[in-house]
């Protein structure tokens, strides 16, 4: 039996070891991440590769369970359910976390990009860097980008070669309104979907067409319902991971150092996975028979875009931003 001094420097033992563990971060806990796209996609992967790292580093206090193919939502409603701290990471796109972080608008200006290379540079460097440091004030902590290539037009109805081509086509958009005023401005007609519901969108005949990159193209069976694809590339928008400020708040100094590690070395892994998938899809689209339409004359493309950066370029800070993006080498 223990005596009652026993037992009191047990509970004293127990309250300081608690405080300590409190004080630390060091509470195990599973973190969850949300990712929209299915379970083999380069983002899921490199949301899959931080767990090791994490789990190592934390001496296994610490585990991230990924939730891939919309088992949280569709991608709007992930990221208000990581801003209110529901979810604790998550993998979106430049355009939807626009609706919440305005300056990620920018990112996802159409024309704004003049190859992959340049987008990259541009993410990796300073600018990037200054970027993900914006996203506290809107309840995110932003930790890296991921590769998203180049945004493309596909439709099931004729192929695409001028903006007279796109009159009349009622093409999914991304649940933002920069990209419906974009497709809007090119002379079609914008249909805002989420993205899980785009393939019984072309089945059903909601919509003739969406805009996307290769992977999503392909890995999603859109290229099944939509034959013509137009490589206009108008925007080159990265995807970007975030946490909720609220799972970063309950870190440990020590612990955001081995999260922030983890973004870090995901970002380094998704690229050549990224690449791989991009030219897998891109074969698979031509042995189905999809029409790839290159010989377009892309300028009134970039033309049409001039409203949209006179209303964006309004704002002294995103102007500002535009014009170092185009100036960076």
């Amino acid at each position: 039996m223990y005596s009652r001094a026993d037992l009191s420097r047990m509970v004293v033992l127990v309250v300081a070891l608690s405080l300590t563990a409190a004080a630390t971060g060091a509470f195990a806990r599973e973190f969850r991440a949300a990712d929209t796209q299915s379970e083999d996609y380069p983002t899921v992967q490199a949301l899959r590769h931080m767990g090791p790292v994490i789990a190592e580093r934390s001496n296994g206090r610490h585990q991230i369970k990924v939730f891939h193919s919309h088992q949280l939502g569709e991608e709007k409603e992930t990221l208000e359910q990581t801003r209110a701290g529901a979810i604790d990471l998550n993998r979106t796109n430049a355009a939807l976390i626009g609706n919440m972080v305005p300056s990620m608008n920018v990112l996802a200006m159409p024309f704004l990009f003049r190859s992959i290379e340049h987008m990259q540079k541009v993410q990796d460097g300073l600018i990037g860097a200054e970027t993900l440091d914006i996203f506290e004030p809107c309840g995110f902590v932003g930790w890296a980008f991921f590769d998203s290539g180049a945004r493309s037009i596909y439709n099931s109805v004729r192929p695409v070669r001028s903006l007279a081509d796109l009159k009349g086509l009622r093409l999914r958009v991304q649940q933002s309104e920069r990209m419906s005023e974009m497709i809007r401005s090119l002379g079609a007609d914008s249909v805002e979907l989420p993205y899980g519901q785009v393939l019984t969108g072309l089945a059903t005949k909601l919509v003739d067409g969406a805009e996307n990159n290769w992977p999503s193209f392909v890995t999603t069976d859109h290229y099944k319902y939509a034959g013509f694809y137009t490589l206009t590339e108008h925007t080159m928008s990265p995807d970007v991971l975030v946490m909720s400020e609220k799972a970063w708040e309950t870190l440990s100094a020590e612990d955001r150092k081995i999260f922030r590690e983890a973004a870090r070395r995901s970002g380094q892994f998704m690229p050549e996975k990224w690449r791989d998938l991009e030219d897998q899809s891109r074969k698979r689209a031509e042995t189905a028979g999809v029409t790839i339409v290159t010989d377009f004359d892309r300028k009134p493309f970039e033309q049409a875009m001039t409203g949209i950066y006179a209303r964006t370029q309004r704002d002294p800070a995103a102007a500002q931003l535009i014009e170092r993006i185009r100036k960076a080498e």
